[in-house]
């Protein structure tokens, strides 16, 4: 059984960071896609940043270009978002998710709980 679980996330003041983890288990996640999403109240969700398990390319939405990173550690089956400079509309719940890219459609197949993110001005 497939599970993505974040931590990571809390109350942060304006310019400040925070690092967000996602532990991933139940399986291997080669030649899978791993994303960090974001949720705020009442808006749609989001798409963060994407890496590519086995070989490491990234991809992220200009929201966030400069000032999140994505990384995976693959010892530890864990990916992380390094975020910076903070600002108050980055306030959401943020989830990790798991793609396999050998498929039709670009839809996640695994998602995690989320994680509160609140930055305050």
């Amino acid at each position: 059984q497939v599970q993505l679980v974040e931590s990571g996330g809390g109350l942060v003041q304006a310019g400040g960071s925070l690092r967000l983890s996602c532990a991933a288990s139940g399986r291997t996640f080669t030649n899978y896609a791993m994303g960090w999403f974001r949720q705020a109240p009442g808006k749609e969700r989001e798409f963060l940043a994407h890496i590519i398990w086995n070989g490491g390319s990234t991809d992220y939405a200009d929201s966030v270009k400069g000032r999140f990173t994505i990384s995976r550690d693959i010892a530890k089956n864990t990916v992380y978002l390094q975020m910076n400079s903070l600002k108050p509309e980055d306030t959401a719940v943020y989830y990790c998710a798991a793609r396999y890219l050998f498929k039709r459609g670009r839809d996640y197949d695994y998602w995690g709980q989320g994680t509160q993110v609140t930055v305050s001005s």
